[in-house]
């Protein structure tokens, strides 16, 4: 098994938020476990939406951009410990509707063979700014 302390480190998850920001999909899925789930900031569910394996994990990730195509995850702050990480950002991005997010949120990640498993994402529940 690969050594975590090797293959994921806050550079690590630096470079996936620098991806998120290029709107660079092939990137951010080289990051991910074959295994992969992502549990979006919204859903049904206690977790909110969850995506599982490479291709649901895309949509999920794609839909991002296409809620905000001018999405932006901003002031990167990023710690691992083990097989688990955080980076904490400021989400900015504007609605069909011309309303704008700013809010703080986290991704909480957990780690196997080098690659992230988990990605779960937490943002504070602000009302949308009027557009600019």
């Amino acid at each position: 098994m690969t050594d975590q302390h090797d293959t994921i480190n806050p550079q690590t998850l630096a470079a996936f938020a620098d991806a998120w920001n290029r709107h660079d999909l092939n990137a951010l899925m080289a990051f991910m476990h074959k295994d992969c789930l992502f549990h979006a900031v919204a859903g049904p569910d206690l977790l909110g939406r969850t995506f599982t394996g490479h291709t649901e994990v895309s949509d999920g990730f794609k839909a991002a951009w296409t809620s905000f195509p001018d999405a932006a995850w901003l002031d990167g702050d990023h710690f691992v410990a083990g097989d688990r990480g955080v980076s904490e950002s400021t989400f900015k991005g504007t609605n069909a509707d011309g309303s704008r997010i700013e809010a703080r949120m986290v991704d909480v990640f957990t780690f196997k063979d080098g690659k992230i498993l988990v990605k779960n994402a937490f943002r504070k529940n602000r009302p949308s700014l009027v557009g600019a």
